[in-house]
C-alpha cells in the first residue's frame, strides 16, 4: 500500500462545509472553531488535528505545558496549522489558542476543575456539564470530522487489550475508527495491548491500515519499530470509516521489541499478583514500564508524538495538493 493511494483513499472522504459548520454547531453554542482553523479550511490550507488527553491525562504539569506547545510548532514547521481540540465551559474547541492550553495544562493539579477524558460516551455529560476535558484518539475524531478536519496526529493507538476474550476490555478508538472518517496518523498500537486482536478489530471494523516503509512492513508495536503482525489493506468506496497511518519510530528513538515485551510481560504478571483490572490496569502497566525503562519509555512516547506531527503535515500537504 502506496502512501499515494492511502491519501486517495483519505480524499474521498465526505467534508463538512464551513458554512454547515457555522449554521449546525456554533449557532447552538456547541463548537468554537479558531478563525486561524476556519481560514485554513476555507483556504485548503494543511490543517493538522492533536489530541488534548496527553495534556490532561498524560504527561505532569509544566512538561505537559511545553510538550503541546512544541508540538503544535512540529506542525507549523513541517508547513500545517495545528487544531489541538478540547472542551472549555462544556464547549468543543478547535484550534485551542495558547492560553487556552495553558489552562487545561495547570488544571490537572486543581481538584475544582481537574478535566475529564473525554470519549464519545462523554460529550453529552461534558457539554450539559459544562466542564473542561482532555479529548481522547475518539474525541478528537468526532470534533475533527464535525468541522472538515481529515487528519489527525496521535503517539498510540488505543486498541485491544490482553485478555479481551475474558474481559471485553477493547479501546473506544477502534469503534470509532470504524463510523468517523478521519485518518489517524500513529506508532501503531500501544505495546500494552493485543495488537494481533487489535488487527482484527480493525479489519472486522472496514478500517483502512496502512504502514509507512517498503512493501511488507509489519504494523509498528509503539516503542518497538516492528511488532512481528503484518499489516493489511482495503481500499474504501465512500464508506464512513476511517483510517490509520502506522509510523514505525525512528531507530534512534524507539525501544527493541524483545526488551519491551520482556517489560510488559513482568508488569503484567505484577498485576496478575495485585489483582489489578479494568480501567486500572492501563495506567498501572504505563507506570510498571516508565520505571522498569528508568523514563525511557516517556522519552519514547514524546519522540513518537513529535514524528507523527511531522508526517501528519506531510500527509495534509500532500492531501490538500490532491483537492486543488
Amino acid at each position: 500500500m502506496t502512501l499515494i493511494h492511502s491519501l486517495r483513499t483519505l480524499r474521498r472522504f465526505p467534508r463538512v462545509a464551513p458554512a454547515s459548520i457555522s449554521k449546525r454547531y456554533i449557532s447552538n453554542n456547541l463548537i468554537s472553531v479558531s478563525e486561524e482553523i476556519k481560514q485554513a479550511l476555507n483556504n485548503n490550507t494543511p490543517v493538522v488535528a492533536l489530541e488534548s488527553t496527553v495534556i490532561t491525562h498524560g504527561l505532569k504539569y509544566p512538561e505537559n505545558l511545553e510538550f503541546a506547545l512544541a508540538v503544535e510548532q512540529t506542525v507549523r514547521d513541517n508547513g500545517a496549522i495545528p487544531a489541538t481540540i478540547g472542551f472549555f465551559e462544556g464547549k468543543g474547541v478547535v484550534g485551542a489558542s495558547k492560553e487556552q492550553i495553558t489552562y487545561l495544562a495547570e488544571a490537572i493539579n486543581d481538584p475544582e476543575r481537574k478535566p475529564t477524558k473525554v470519549s464519545r460516551r462523554d460529550i453529552p455529560h461534558v457539554l450539559s456539564k459544562k466542564l473542561l476535558g482532555g479529548t481522547t484518539i475518539a474525541g478528537t475524531m468526532i470534533l475533527a470530522n464535525k468541522v472538515g478536519i481529515d487528519v489527525f496526529a496521535t503517539g498510540g493507538l488505543g486498541g485491544v487489550h490482553r485478555g479481551a476474550e475474558i474481559n471485553f476490555d477493547i479501546s473506544a478508538d477502534l469503534s470509532e475508527l470504524g463510523r468517523t472518517p478521519v485518518g489517524v496518523v500513529c506508532s501503531g498500537p500501544k505495546s500494552i495491548l493485543d495488537i494481533a486482536k487489535t488487527m482484527e478489530y480493525l479489519e472486522t471494523a472496514g478500517v483502512h491500515v496502512s504502514t509507512y516503509g517498503p512493501k511488507g512492513t509489519n504494523i509498528p508495536g509503539f516503542f518497538a519499530p516492528d511488532s512481528g503482525v503484518p499489516v493489511y489493506a482495503n481500499s474504501q468506496f465512500n464508506l464512513q470509516s476511517g483510517s490509520v497511518f502506522c509510523v514505525p519510530a525512528p531507530a534512534e528513538i524507539s525501544l527493541s521489541r524483545d526488551f519491551i515485551d520482556g517489560v510488559i510481560a513482568e508488569a503484567l504478571l505484577e498485576a496478575n499478583k495485585q489483582g489489578i483490572s479494568g480501567k486500572e490496569i492501563t495506567p498501572f502497566l504505563l507506570g510498571a514500564i516508565i520505571k522498569s525503562t528508568n523514563g525511557e519509555s516517556l522519552k519514547c512516547n514524546v519522540g513518537f508524538l513529535h514524528n507523527n506531527a511531522a508526517f501528519g503535515a506531510k500527509i495534509a500537504k500532500e492531501l490538500a495538493a490532491l483537492k486543488v
